[in-house]
């Protein structure tokens, strides 16, 4: 017996995945993947590059979404599986192959703190992100966020490597003499720069989220020159201005808690 056309309920039709955000979605996944392998292999300049690309990759994506009106929950799940592997896995693995393993040549820490520290690292990404979709979820995107961002935090640990290892004609290499360093040698700085790094992700401090920049308006000509200054430093040395501008912004947030308690404490008194 045949079906009554005119009961037939019509399928809803499967709306299908965007294009254009996920694919910058996917290179984030892609530079966090290349870096894995090229760190593994002791290629350090290059996984540090593609950990850079993946970030400007992450950067573009969410606005590419909005701009065109093809964000989705799709995507946002996507986007940040891929910046775990980016800006999780990716860095601690980064930072592990480089420096950390040499703290197996102290017996008397135990021979595995080089890997905890890593691992430490990965876990307080995941806690991060994690973190940041509930408060999306129930808060505008616009808001500050609470810890340092897992992209910030990657860039801290990311260009310090990059810093270490580039051998360029640099001011900094002019001024010490001794670029490259070896991991060895910087594993008292990537021991601790590396675990604070991870804390600071998972702790309370707010940080400016920079979403509510107008990147469509008219600025100062102040404003704009500098930005080409800060553009033209970058283009002088990378690693070491990217690495001081990250570690800048990581430190923002503490210092702006100690500032607001020292005003807190004179007007209490007076």
């Amino acid at each position: 017996m045949s079906e009554n056309p005119e009961t037939v309920v019509p399928r809803k039709r499967r709306k299908g995945i965007y294009i254009l955000p996920n694919l910058f979605t996917t290179m984030t996944l892609f530079g966090g993947f290349y870096a894995i392998l090229m760190a593994t292999d002791g290629r350090f300049e290059a996984a540090c590059i593609g950990i850079l690309v993946a970030m400007v990759a992450d950067g573009l994506d969410g606005r590419i979404a909005r701009m065109t009106g093809t964000a989705s929950d799709f995507g946002k799940e996507y986007d940040s599986l891929c910046d775990m592997v980016a800006f999780g896995v990716a860095p601690a693995i980064l930072v592990y192959a480089y420096s950390l393993q040499y703290l197996a040549d102290y017996p008397w820490l135990g021979g595995k703190l080089g890997w905890v520290i890593s691992f430490a690292y990965a876990a307080c990404a995941a806690m991060r992100l994690a973190r940041f979709n509930v408060l999306a979820a129930i808060a505008s995107s616009n808001k500050d966020f609470f810890g340092v961002p897992s992209p910030s935090a990657a860039a801290v640990v990311t260009f310090f490597v990059w810093s270490c290892t580039d051998d360029s004609r640099s001011l900094f290499a002019w001024i010490t003499g001794r670029v490259p360093f070896d991991g060895h040698d910087v594993l008292a700085i990537a021991a601790p720069l590396t675990l604070l790094t991870a804390l600071s992700m998972v702790s309370s401090i707010r940080y400016n989220s920079f979403k509510k920049l107008n990147l469509h308006g008219s600025v100062r000509f102040a404003t704009f020159a500098g930005v080409v200054g800060v553009l033209a430093l970058v283009a002088i040395d990378p690693p070491r201005v990217l690495f001081l501008a990250f570690l800048a912004y990581a430190l923002s947030g503490p210092a702006a808690v100690v500032w607001r308690r020292t005003r807190k404490k004179p007007a209490s008194a007076a």
